[in-house]
């Protein structure tokens, strides 16, 4: 079976001859074909066929479509040899030298025209390189070898058997072929082969190639164009559906690698003991950390944050949002119909995980993305972030909302999502949105690192576009700018230019340049859809694409998953290239800082703001408990004096002077029941509760004063201290039980007119005697300040009267004759016609003064009398105990003695009620009411700042985040070069 071997390309179908000719430059064979039929009845080796079929299927040629056109060479080659033949006879027989001459010469003539046409019509052999190698590839040890590995291979029994029904079938058709059959054949090539062996197999050229014969005419030039543009059809779609397959293989082998990873992440937190939450952070997870420290980070030595961020921008409604949530693979963003959603840049950190999460950066609840209820709940949060992040009547804000979305799978990189760039500004909006958000792009695009991803809405017209412009500006070569077209179906349903798409995706039409152009489909206009539902149309959309049949799409250029693949690349490249460089300004940075600080604070140890705070806390809570020292007796006195201090001067207007007038003791006791009973139910307890509460905070703040006085007392805590200790006292309420208590002792207190002993009664003597010094001199004090400097000041400190000082002097005078007919008859108040007569006395003196001027000057001479008298009748009383016990009946009168012992008594059980309330309970409210303000005040960053200031705390503040930021990113680096 092995002795037929293929001579050049032809197989063991025909034999070649060993002369070569040359023609069109092309080294070709001239073959001599001998039609031999017995040839098809001859075994052939099946597995020299099958190798052949093999090698040709390799090389998109065929070897059974070539060499059938041996019957009509053979024919003409027969016509050629009888004629010469015939000519020698002739000659011979003639013997006619000159004929024999002449008929060699016209035969060659005619032989060489019959040659010349008919290499014309011999088609172009070079294809028979393409298929087989040459001879010395074609070794017996390549024949060898492959027989021996194809002796059990299916296919070669298969081909096997599908070539000898071929071989059949030739056969057939050779022995009923006419010579129009094989004309036809001839003709119309390797169509008409298959045709008669009755295969659908296409192989080969994209168009039939005819054997050998005329060439074809102007009327067969039209299917064959046909035909190719056919062919053509066929290829792209050839490569469409290769392209899918290729896709759908890579999109199950991504399902199954997100399904190990899961597992994978899975069994190291189990053999870890942690769960996924608690899990080591991922490299990526670190970088957004450190972008997080450097959100707000204000550098005095001007180190800018360059690390890599991908920045989406886009004009508004553009699609910039939904190409962020198909590449996280969530649907996160609110969602809105021809208004503004987004209004505050929002920062995603894309990481891998085994759950498809999402979570915020100061909130450690979670949010489950394959749950729509989730979902939904997780929109609402980030629309509620925004709106509250835009304040005092903007639009915008500058504030970041950062957020981690990690899953199975997921791209991992940075991304922000700015505002839409807009053209116009609504009546609702602020009247500089147009600006704030412009200026907002600009500040996260000037980052040399920083990746933008441009987004183009597909459907619109470029001119009116306003991102290409901005982005153009601040990237002006693109080395760093991905351009995405967004919108495509719609914009090939509304039969956009194609030529327009093209020279948008090569970057010839807008006047920017990019690393590389995107066209995407981010979905069909329904927010409902799901992200699966959108890559699905997607998908079907690039299928059947038009753009991308025409070669206006290239398959590099389209669909999500390729621009995700883009992108993170172009992130981790830019991230690898610049992180080290980062690393090392913030270590001359942080250098620069500590310098300053040991040349500044030597001596003083470094804490930031918060420690600061902590220390303050401590001291703070150290002060109210070294108010426990002070001894229950202070703690009397110093209510009983402030009770005494703000209550005497209604007990001396309101209770004690009314009831002097009376003409006797029954009448003064009356009154002076009722007017207590009236005081101790409606105004006593409550106001003695407010002399408690701000002798309390007095106290306090004694302490707080006596500790600035310290050696070691350290200012920058002053102003937190004052500040809390307000905020904690005006925040402080007594109890409300405590008026209660106090109502009831204070009514039993003031209703006890017995004194028991001679002990008391002194001490009521001298609490009384006190009482009405005291007010005997600020009464004094009084007619002073209206009378003016005397005789005495006049001279000695060279004072003089005012007009008013010296007519207040003038009614003085006069009122003071008329006290002195009849001190005890005169009331507090002057009658009209005293008022009268006093008036027209100093009229004739040459004093003009009115009513009420009389009536302020009577007021204080008399209880300045009235103080004088009643002083000396307490002198009187000192021995008068004796007459009290008797009642009264003989000798003097003491009844105003009894009054302040019940007021002193009063006094007495009010502070030691009080002393109680505030040991027992209002110190320990107090001091929660410090810790409550203290714990507020500590996640308040804004009242910090105000109350803890000045070089030390910034300077400390700054080399705390400094160091802190350097420690992450060396971190980062090393979980880098590790993951290399």
């Amino acid at each position: 079976m092995s002795q037929f071997f293929i001579r050049g390309s032809l197989g063991s179908m025909y034999k070649c001859g060993s002369r070569k000719y040359s023609s069109g430059g092309l080294n070709l064979w001239r073959p001599q074909f001998i039609i031999r039929r017995r040839l098809l009845y001859k075994p052939v080796s099946t597995k020299l066929i099958t190798y052949s079929m093999a090698y040709s299927t390799l090389n998109s040629r065929t070897v059974l479509n070539r060499p059938v056109y041996k019957h009509l060479i053979y024919n003409n080659t027969r016509t050629i040899a009888g004629t010469a033949k015939l000519l020698t006879v002739v000659g011979r027989f003639l013997k006619v030298r000159y004929l024999l001459l002449t008929g060699a010469i016209g035969g060659g003539v005619t032989l060489s025209q019959k040659y010349e046409d008919w290499k014309e019509n011999l088609p172009d052999l070079a294809w028979i390189k393409d298929i087989f190698p040459d001879s010395d590839t074609l070794g017996l040890g390549l024949f060898h070898d492959m027989r021996e590995k194809m002796k059990s291979s299916a296919l070669s029994i298969r081909i096997g058997k599908r070539f000898e029904q071929v071989q059949d079938q030739l056969r057939q058709w050779f022995q009923e072929a006419t010579d129009d059959d094989v004309t036809t054949l001839l003709a119309e090539g390797n169509g008409q082969v298959y045709r008669f062996i009755g295969s659908d197999i296409k192989i080969g050229t994209t168009s039939a190639l005819p054997f050998l014969g005329k060439k074809p005419d102007q009327s067969e030039n039209i299917p064959t164009k046909n035909a190719k543009d056919s062919r053509m059809q066929q290829i792209q779609d050839e490569m469409m559906h290769c392209q899918i397959r290729y896709q759908k293989e890579i999109e199950k082998l991504e399902k199954e690698n997100k399904e190990l990873r899961k597992q994978l992440l899975l069994l190291k937190a189990q053999k870890t003991g942690k769960s996924h939450k608690t899990m080591r952070k991922s490299p990526i997870d670190m970088y957004s950390d450190v972008l997080d420290e450097l959100a707000d980070y204000d550098s005095s030595y001007n180190t800018q944050d360059h690390l890599p961020r991908v920045v989406v921008v886009g004009d508004q409604s553009s699609g910039k949002t939904s190409v962020l949530e198909m590449i996280a693979q969530a649907r996160i963003f609110p969602r809105g119909s021809g208004e503004m959603m987004t209004r505050s840049p929002v920062k995603v950190t894309l990481s891998e995980g085994p759950y498809h999460i999402a979570r915020f950066k100061d909130s450690n609840k979670e949010f489950d993305l394959t749950k729509e209820s989730e979902l939904s709940a997780l929109r609402r949060e980030v629309e509620v972030r925004m709106k509250a992040s835009v304040m005092d009547g903007k639009t915008v804000s500058t504030e970041t909302i950062s957020m981690t979305v990690q899953g199975p799978g997921l791209q991992r990189m940075v991304l922000v999502d700015l505002p839409g760039i807009i053209s116009t500004v609504t009546s609702e909006m602020a009247d500089d949105t147009k600006e704030a958000i412009q200026k907002m792009c600009r500040h996260y695009m000037e980052n040399p690192n920083a990746i933008i991803l441009c987004i183009q809405d597909g459907s619109l017209d470029a001119e009116r576009s306003n991102v290409t412009d901005l982005v153009s500006q601040m990237d002006t070569h693109g080395k760093r700018t991905i351009f995405v077209l967004t919108k495509v179906d719609v914009a090939e349903q509304n039969l956009y230019n194609p030529d327009r798409i093209k020279k948008t995706l090569e970057g010839k039409l807008f006047p920017m340049k990019a690393l590389g152009y995107f066209a995407v489909v981010t979905g069909k206009g329904n927010t409902n859809d799901s992200i699966q539902i959108i890559r699905d149309y997607e998908e079907d959309f690039f299928r059947n694409s038009k753009l991308f049949r025409e070669g206006v799409l290239k398959p590099s250029q389209v669909t999500t998953q390729n621009m995700s693949f883009a992108v993170s690349e172009c992130f981790w490249k830019m991230v690898k290239d610049s992180v080290e460089q980062q690393a090392d300004s913030f270590k001359a940075t942080r250098f620069n800082l500590e310098t300053e600080w040991k040349n500044t604070f030597a001596r003083v140890r470094q804490l930031d703001r918060d420690e600061l705070f902590e220390k303050a806390r401590g001291e703070i809570l150290d002060e109210i408990i070294t108010m426990g020292q002070i001894t229950p007796q202070e703690w009397e006195d110093c209510f009983s004096k402030k009770l005494w201090d703000k209550l005497a001067t209604h007990v001396f207007e309101n209770i004690y002077l009314p009831a002097a007038q009376a003409d006797n003791a029954g009448t003064f006791n009356t009154t002076v029941d009722i007017k207590l009973k009236q005081w101790a139910d409606k105004q006593l307890p409550k106001k003695c509760v407010e002399i408690g509460w701000n002798t309390l905070q007095e106290e306090f703040q004694k302490f707080v004063e006596k500790d600035k006085q310290a050696k070691d007392h350290d200012d920058i805590f002053d102003n937190l201290k004052d500040h809390v200790i307000k905020t904690s006292v005006e925040k402080h309420r007594w109890s409300d039980k405590a008026e209660d208590s106090l109502r009831v002792i204070q009514l039993n207190a003031l209703e006890d007119r017995s004194v028991h002993d001679k002990q008391q009664w002194d001490s009521a003597i001298k609490f009384m005697e006190k009482t009405l010094q005291d007010m005997l001199h600020q009464n004094e004090e009084i007619i002073h300040h209206m009378t003016g400097p005397v005789f005495t000041e006049r001279w000695s400190q060279w004072k003089y009267k005012t007009k008013e000082e010296e007519r207040r002097t003038a009614t003085k005078q006069e009122l003071e004759k008329m006290l002195q007919l009849d001190p005890k008859k005169r009331k507090p108040s002057l009658q009209f016609d005293e008022l009268t007569t006093v008036r027209k006395n100093l009229q004739s003196t040459g004093v003009d003064v009115d009513d009420e001027f009389i009536r302020e000057t009577w007021h204080q001479l008399y209880r300045k009398s009235f103080l004088n008298r009643v002083l000396q009748s307490c002198n009187d009383c000192r021995k008068g105990f004796h007459f009290y016990k008797r009642g009264f009946t003989d000798g003097i009168d003491c009844i105003d003695v009894v009054l302040f012992w019940r007021i002193q008594r009063m006094l007495q059980i009010t502070s030691n009620a009080l002393r109680q309330q505030v040991i027992n309970n209002e110190a320990r409210r107090l001091e929660r009411n410090l810790k409550e303000v203290l714990d507020d005040y500590s996640d308040d960053k804004e009242i910090l700042q105000k109350l803890l200031t000045g070089r030390r705390v910034l300077l400390a503040e700054e080399i705390k985040r400094v160091r802190l930021i350097q420690e992450k990113l060396e971190e980062f680096i090393q979980a880098l070069n590790k993951e290399k």
